[in-house]
């Protein structure tokens, strides 16, 4: 009896932690926000009476509050390469920051070359901007942007959720211990496995998100200038350098687009054609032929004239 009992309060624990972790999904996370929403707001006011600050300084203080994302792209034309890639790292490095990724790209004509390519800078938060402005003055600025995500409620969320599946985890724990029948002692552990997941998945995304938001992320595009040619005619390749398969490709090109020409040209001319052409073509047609009648008929020979009926006795006599 009391066997039965202990599995009737396993099973009943059991539903009601499934019950919470499903509550926890939706309305857990939205009385989170609001609390959390409602103690900022709270921290915010008492701080700006406290100070007397105004309404320009509190606003300034909860934007600080924020957990944001800041990003940016910056894309300049540059003398030497390696020279603006070097300064671009020790200003990196001088900001508290590190070169987070790079690639590159030579490109030659002849016997010159010159160097494109990106590096990727990592620096604290409150340097962004300081980097950027570093980052402009590397060379001539063809493109420069920055973009700003705010994540500050995605992260009371994952909190949020973290703290109700460690609850979670810790009664399955209780229940796994008082667990006496190997199929409860299996529903509970698997559960419990499932908890554990889920709590390492979303302190991953929690760990990756503020990784974000401590250090932003600036791209640099770097376009070394090509080296002018001393034969303007160096600077095309010629005709016969060209491969078979591109010159086919390109000739057929060259053909469905005369071919297309020809085609919007017959277009636009159809309707005079239609208006002009047939009309006149008509009439000439008509005229050519009354005009080679008449001619058939002058060229007839004349008819020989008939003997008279008096020539025709004078001659029998």
């Amino acid at each position: 009896m009391a066997r039965d009992t202990r599995r009737l309060l396993l099973a009943v624990g059991l539903a009601a932690l499934l019950v919470l972790a499903g509550c926890s999904g939706s309305g857990g996370d939205a009385a989170e926000r609001a609390t959390a929403g409602s103690d900022a707001g709270l921290s915010n006011d008492e701080a700006a009476k406290e100070t007397g600050a105004s309404d320009e300084s509190n606003a300034e203080f909860q934007a600080s509050q924020r957990e944001l994302i800041r990003t940016g792209t910056v894309s300049v034309e540059i003398d030497d390469y390696d020279d603006a890639r070097r300064n671009l790292a020790r200003e990196t490095r001088r900001l508290g920051g590190f070169v987070s990724d790079s690639s590159e790209q030579v490109h030659a004509r002849g016997n010159q070359s010159w160097t494109t390519g990106k590096v990727v800078l990592r620096v604290p938060k409150e340097n962004f901007t300081a980097l950027v402005s570093e980052a402009k003055r590397t060379g001539e600025v063809r493109e420069a942007s920055t973009s700003t995500e705010d994540v500050t409620e995605k992260l009371v969320d994952v909190e949020a959720r973290l703290e109700n599946l460690k609850a979670q985890r810790e009664k399955l724990r209780d229940l796994y211990e008082e667990a006496n029948d190997t199929e409860n002692v299996l529903e509970v552990q698997e559960r419990l496995s499932e908890v554990q997941s889920e709590i390492e998945q979303l302190e991953a995304q929690r760990q990756s998100l503020e990784r974000k938001v401590a250090y932003s992320t600036l791209t640099v595009r770097l376009h070394e200038r090509p080296p002018e040619s001393e034969n303007p005619d160096d600077d095309h390749d010629a005709w016969y350098d060209t491969g078979l398969v591109s010159a086919f490709v390109s000739s057929a090109h060259g053909v469905a687009v005369v071919a297309r020409g020809l085609a919007v040209g017959l277009a636009y001319a159809m309707p005079y054609f239609l208006a002009f052409g047939v009309p006149i073509g008509g009439v000439v047609a008509l005229w050519r032929r009354r005009r080679s009648g008449g001619s058939a008929g002058a060229d007839l020979p004349d008819a020989p004239e008939s003997p008279e009926v008096g020539d025709s006795s004078e001659e029998n006599d």
